[in-house]
């Protein structure tokens, strides 16, 4: 089963309270099931790895309950977190890389953060291809997430025209999903 390294909990529960508060945070953990409740309620560490089911299952309530099921707020809120991440240390990545190479590191980062998905990219002049090999139908909502994070770190980077889908969703359950990207 895919595991999700512990620093994304953190990184999400921080962005929850900063947007919403506290109490909005409790209410969501909350209104979790029994097997993902004790994650999020216990003391989560960066290095750790966690159920992504629980994590999923975790996105999923805040988007029903803050957004009214809108997943692409989920896309809208990524795009937040990137840009705060990209806007630190990791600026000059998105700065002085080209759309390809920003693909080819962002895909890297995000193979640090799962365990039992393959993630690989295809790398084109101004089209890209991500195979995730180990997601499953229930993971769906991370196609907005990840979307996200490619979206904002393209615009960052300069690329013009970006546009991305899943063209092998994770909701059609195959044994692997796939995002193809393109820009001008």
């Amino acid at each position: 089963m895919p595991e999700i390294k512990g620093t994304v909990l953190l990184d999400t529960l921080a962005a929850v309270k900063a947007r919403a508060g506290e109490s909005e945070l409790a209410r969501i953990v909350k209104a979790l099931s029994d097997e993902a409740r004790p994650i999020f309620e216990g003391a989560i560490y960066s290095s750790s790895w966690y159920s992504l089911d629980a994590f999923v299952e975790f996105l999923e309530v805040d988007i029903r309950e803050t957004a009214n099921g809108d997943r692409e707020a989920l896309s809208k809120r990524s795009e937040k977190v990137i840009e705060a991440q990209l806007s630190g240390i990791y600026k000059i990545f998105v700065k002085v890389g080209t759309p390809g190479f920003v693909i080819t590191r962002i895909s890297a980062v995000h193979a640090t953060y799962f365990k039992g998905v393959q993630i690989i990219p295809e790398i084109e002049e101004r089209q890209a291809i991500i195979k995730y090999v180990g997601f499953k139908k229930q993971h769906q909502i991370l196609e907005y997430t990840i979307s996200g994070f490619f979206r904002k770190a393209l615009e960052m980077c300069g690329a013009k025209q970006v546009s991305l889908h899943f063209s092998v969703p994770m909701a059609e359950g195959k044994e692997y999903s796939e995002l193809t990207i393109s820009w001008g």
